[in-house]
């Protein structure tokens, strides 16, 4: 790197620091001339500082999606006119292309060779990191964090230092396969601005407490479903009508904000955690490459009472988010972070002088492909694999042009800087002694010592393995519309062509179980498990598909190894809970239900599997505790309340029943089955006037699509045939 050779000013001393956790060896050398670095110059007026701090995450929004970017195509009213009033950043960088270490990289500041967490599966951020929500809560202010898809639960870290961390619409139905839980971005708007307008102002008639809240919105991520009118409106570009919805649902909680102009007390930070490749370099989505379709994020600070309007074009990242907001506060920036802030950064001239750190692991943790690191220095990026690439973004921004031939140099440095911040050695939560002799003992493991790390040639760059993904994509398109016949066979024979892939193999497995071939999910699952035994997902995946083979014994000898973790996957601790009381050790489910619900708190579903298993020992009034419990948690859970409708169905009592049911499949029409189970048993028990509703209200709301027999069947008892 050059360095200039005149006097440092205050702000250069500044860049200079945040070279230091990146070339250690400069450490001593440069100690003394960062001491007392600021960035306040000495007797600046104090400026207003901001009581609201709204921290706004989009999913999935590409940087040139916006209609401030110059997309004239774009309908992003609220978003523009934030931009418009505030700083837009034209050169903003993520450093991973997946949803979870984005935004870890956000609230903590750091980067994920730093903290550790790489990918969205099998990953957790530490109890001792720091993020902005601790620092913000230990200063006085309130937390509030409100999310929108299930990579952000509580349970992977990110809920230390939130007063409310509202992410309870996770499992209050069953996950579909392939597809992440969501909640719609307007339910989550709603859900902050409820908690922002709660009353503040202590008893004591004291100032009003300060207020930070952070809100995710999950909306452009695929598959593109936009509500109407976007959906006939971008009917051609679904993915835009998704980036319209999600600004119309920012519109309410924006509105009060723009309109108080110079005078609103409240800090907007809005970015995204990574695009969407939208068929760039041949990707369709995202999480494989790191081209800047998916790498360049879109950055908009607004706060006009401390800074007016500007576009900056200098380079920034994720990292420089949490330093902004201290910086905008008035707060102490903690020294050692990599960020900075960027709030008097005004040009490309005042770019920093470091480099810009990315990564795409998900190929190789997931797939056994080549891992994928990068850097940006000064406008360049070097992309590291099998098959190297270096492309001029200022010159090149579409990453046509491959320099790396060209320029063998510059290559060669760029590998030792990379080597210098970005350590690879990503690894899942590791799973503990006792389950891997476990699982040796149960044939899924058999090597006996340590594998050599995996030489990756060519062949393994993800550019070689693009279609595999492409097809993966063509399998979860194939079950979302509806034709799961169709993507089982795309997957069977995927699979036969990439054996040792796990993804293939849980794509298939969930498709396998949910035709009923049980016996081929398990064989899938066992493999996957084989392959990667710390991850939780096949291991609960399997261990779940065992009990309902009716092997409950066999998913307790999976399961419980891993269950015995102090910090076990709520999901691995549900399936094993749910395999113990089929073998009718009730006490021993609950108690593993104990230990899910110290894991996550918020999951109501938990509560709904608890009252399952009372109700299984027969105790009805324990059981109808846990339903309800659950449903104190979220309101909205189906599950619970298809509970609560079956046993009031079976008390007599049926108005309350029916109350029950109707809300039941008003949220999820698959809890119809279970309606109909219900309104069948009782009559069968000879209970017909209050056998009578129940089955009504299936035939008038069942989907005939899905249920045309059943609701033939019942309407006969209706009219008296009883067959």
């Amino acid at each position: 790197m050059s360095r200039r050779k005149t006097a440092e000013t205050p702000r250069q001393a500044c860049r200079i620091r945040r070279l230091v956790p990146l070339l250690p060896g400069l450490a001593a050398v440069l100690t003394a001339a960062l001491v007392g670095c600021s960035t306040s110059p000495p007797g600046e007026r104090p400026r207003p500082r901001p009581r609201t701090v709204l921290l706004i995450t989009i999913d999935t929004l590409r940087a040139d999606a916006v209609g401030s970017s110059g997309n004239r195509s774009a309908q992003t009213p609220w978003l523009d006119r934030l931009a418009a009033g505030g700083l837009r950043f034209t050169n903003a960088h993520a450093h991973n292309v997946v949803t979870l270490p984005s935004h870890v990289n956000i609230l903590t500041g750091r980067l994920p060779p730093d903290h550790g967490v790489r990918d969205n599966a099998g990953f957790r951020l530490g109890a001792r990191e720091e993020t902005l929500a601790t620092r913000l809560a230990a200063s006085g202010f309130r937390t509030g964090a409100f999310i929108s898809a299930f990579p952000l639960d509580s349970r992977f870290g990110l809920a230390r230092g939130f007063d409310v961390y509202d992410d309870a619409f996770v499992d209050v139905a069953p996950r579909p396969a392939f597809l992440e839980q969501e909640r719609a971005g307007a339910q989550t708007v709603a859900a902050a601005m409820r908690w922002l307008h709660a009353d503040a102002v202590n008893r004591d008639g004291k100032e009003r407490q300060p207020s930070f809240a952070w809100i995710h919105l999950y909306e452009p991520h695929y598959p593109y479903a936009p509500p109407e009118p976007y959906r006939s409106r971008f009917a051609s570009n679904l993915y835009a009508g998704e980036v319209a919805a999600v600004d119309s649902a920012l519109g309410p909680l924006l509105r009060p904000i723009l309109d108080q102009g110079a005078q609103t007390d409240t800090l907007v930070v809005v970015t995204s955690d990574h695009g969407e490749a939208l068929g760039d370099h041949g990707e369709s989505t995202h999480g494989i490459f790191a081209y800047e379709a998916t790498l360049k994020v879109p950055l908009l600070i607004y706060y006009p009472p401390l800074f007016g309007s500007r576009v900056v074009d200098a380079a920034v990242s994720h990292i420089d988010v949490l330093p902004t907001i201290l910086e905008a506060l008035g707060m102490q920036v903690p020294s050692g972070l990599r960020g900075r802030s960027v709030l008097k950064v005004t040009s490309a001239s005042e770019e920093r002088d470091d480099v810009t750190y990315f990564e795409a692991l998900s190929g190789s943790l997931n797939r056994g492909w080549a891992p994928l690191s990068g850097i940006v220095v000064d406008g360049l990026k070097y992309i590291d694999l099998p098959l190297p690439e270096l492309y001029d973004l200022r010159a090149d921004p579409g990453e046509a042009h491959n320099l790396v031939g060209e320029r063998t140099q510059q290559v060669a440095r760029f590998q030792e800087l990379l080597q210098a911040v970005g350590r690879l050695d990503a690894r899942r939560v590791d799973e503990t002694t006792e389950v891997k002799q476990r699982l040796r003992s149960l044939g899924y493991i058999t090597s006996t010592g340590p594998k050599a790390p995996k030489k990756f040639s060519e062949a393994d760059d993800p550019k070689r393995m693009i279609h595999v993904e492409t097809e993966l994509q063509e399998i979860v398109r194939l079950y979302v519309d509806g034709e799961v016949m169709a993507a089982l066979s795309r997957a069977r024979a995927l699979s036969a062509q990439q054996p040792d892939n796990r993804v293939v193999l849980l794509q298939l497995a969930n498709l396998e179980r949910e035709t009923g071939n049980l016996g081929q999910a398990i064989a899938a699952l066992k493999h996957a498990v084989s392959l990667d035994p710390g991850d939780a997902e096949s291991a609960s995946l399997l261990g779940a598909t065992l009990t309902a083979a009716n092997k409950p014994h066999d998913a307790v000898d999976l399961l419980r190894p891993y269950a015995a973790a102090a910090d076990a996957d709520v999901q691995v601790l549900v399936a094993l809970a749910l395999a113990e009381a089929r073998l009718g050790a009730y006490p021993e489910a609950l108690r593993v239900l104990e230990k899910a619900l110290v894991q996550d708190r918020s999951n109501g579903m938990i509560l709904v599997t608890a009252g399952t298993v009372e109700l299984m020992a027969g105790r009805r009034a324990q059981a109808r505790a846990a339903f309800e419990s659950a449903l104190a948690i979220s309101p909205e859970n189906a599950r619970a309340h298809s509970s609560l409708g079956a046993l009031a169905a079976e008390e007599g009592q049926l108005e309350e029943s029916l109350q029950h049911w109707r809300r039941a499949v008003a949220i999820d029409p698959n809890e119809f089955e279970k309606l109909l189970a219900v309104g069948l048993s009782l009559a069968h028990a000879g209970r017909g006037d209050e056998a009578r509703p129940h089955l009504q209200l299936f035939v008038d709301g069942a989907p005939p699509a899905r249920y045309s027999a059943d609701i033939a069947r019942a309407r006969r008892w209706l009219v008296g045939e009883r067959r």
